[in-house]
């Protein structure tokens, strides 16, 4: 008889293994099926059989080639009663038998091409960057629809709907049968390190909600990352990529108080950062720079800056000129008005908040700045620091009134009335 905890211990064991298999095992049933959501269906099956099955017979040495090869028995079952009516389908049952009677231990197979063909299936460019994110969420990190929708603070039926309609749209434009190559394998690539750095961006600083930051999200991203410097280790910005992220992520312990209210960087326990990311952060730097050489992306680029701050012990001694200039490089190659909105924190901090405010100044009329929270709570901070108390009270009131965050809503409003009362 099985009891509830053996139960309990057997669903556990296939959350786990299907958050860290799963990429792979849909990624290999793509390759073989040509259709996502049918790979994605005969990988579920699997999981619900290891549900059924491992309370009797124990959770397997290698679970992971015992999901692959019970899904790749489904999908050749399919196939045999397809093969009635279409000889291709029986030569791919031949196929699939001959596999799985060769070696059931190696049915995890063409790791490395699978995984990262489902990455660039998920953020193919006929889908929005919603869906990709969605999507990449779904089947490479492994989430359960819930669980996205809880991170986007969405509903489950919404995450749903958009999920179908992404496969739908891969199905209308044969994604998983085309293989890209050349420029536009590296334009994929770089739409999948977008991704990737967009969902790390939502967990380090939450758009909306009252959580300042949702580590979990970070966590996933940070994966991700270090999957893809496993499947393209020779390319500069990928290992750029997984430097900011460790890096960044270093001070997520730091960044808020006991209350989740923001801490500012000057303000932080420095001891609280993780010096194990920081190490990582910095060795995935130095690979990003071997593989640059004198041009750096824009990932290996905002990596350096991170860097700056976790090498200073203490604020003081960061070193905000170097800073300055690597904005200024950054502001080169991207075009970002955001870039320069940071650039115009660092010469702040370089040159004094005057060098600063000129250059903010400059961006409130921005087009692209239009509604972002962020310029006020920069143009506050800098007026703050020349004296300009009133003026600096009514840009962070305004930037709390443009804030999404609650917990960064109401930061704002402390810093105007800060501002107010000093003033």
């Amino acid at each position: 008889m099985v009891t509830v905890e053996a139960e309990g211990d057997v669903r556990a064991a296939v959350d786990a293994v299907w958050r860290f298999e799963s990429a792979r095992l849909i990624g290999a049933l793509v390759r073989i099926l040509g259709d996502v959501g049918a790979a994605e269906e005969a990988a579920q099956e699997a999981a619900v059989a290891a549900l059924a099955q491992w309370p009797a017979t124990g959770i397997p040495a290698n679970p992971a080639a015992w999901l692959m090869t019970i899904a790749k028995r489904r999908v050749m079952d399919g196939f045999r009663r397809a093969a009635r009516q279409d000889g291709a389908s029986a030569a791919l049952a031949r196929d699939l038998e001959g596999s799985l009677a060769a070696d059931p231990a190696d049915a995890v197979d063409h790791v490395e091409d699978d995984v990262l063909r489902l990455m660039f299936i998920c953020c193919h460019p006929a889908l929005t960057t919603e869906a990709q994110t969605t999507l990449t969420l779904k089947l490479v990190a492994g989430l359960s629809t819930r669980e996205i929708a809880r991170a986007f603070l969405g509903s489950e039926a919404r995450i749903a709907q958009r999920i179908v309609r992404a496969k739908r749209t891969l199905t209308e434009v044969d994604a998983v049968i085309e293989e890209p190559g050349g420029a536009e394998r590296a334009e994929r690539l770089t739409a999948v390190l977008g991704v990737v750095y967009l969902l790390f961006n939502e967990g380090y600083s939450a758009t909306e909600g009252a959580e300042w930051m949702r580590p979990p999200l970070c966590d996933e991203a940070l994966r991700l990352g270090r999957i893809l410097t496993a499947l393209v280790p020779d390319d500069a910005e990928v290992h750029g990529l997984s430097a900011l992220m460790e890096l960044q992520a270093s001070r997520l312990a730091a960044r808020a108080g006991p209350e989740g209210r923001p801490v500012l960087l000057d303000d932080q326990d420095r001891a609280r950062w993780d010096a194990g990311r920081i190490r990582r952060g910095l060795a995935a730097l130095a690979e990003a720079e071997r593989l640059a050489g004198e041009a750096p992306g824009p990932y290996a680029l905002q990596a350096e800056i991170a860097a700056c701050h976790a090498r200073a012990a203490t604020p003081e001694e960061t070193d905000w000129p170097r800073i300055a200039a690597l904005y200024e490089q950054l502001a080169r190659r991207t075009g970002s008005p955001v870039v320069e909105l940071n650039r115009a924190v660092a010469l702040g901090r370089a040159f004094g908040p005057e060098a600063g405010l000129a250059l903010a100044d400059q961006l409130v009329e921005h087009p692209a700045l239009s509604g972002y929270h962020l310029v006020p709570s920069v143009r506050g901070d800098l007026l703050e620091r020349v004296g300009r108390r009133e003026e600096a009270a009514a840009e962070f009131a305004r930037a709390a009134r443009l804030a999404g965050n609650a917990s960064e809503r109401e930061f704002l409003l402390e810093r105007s009335r800060a501002a107010s009362v000093e003033g």
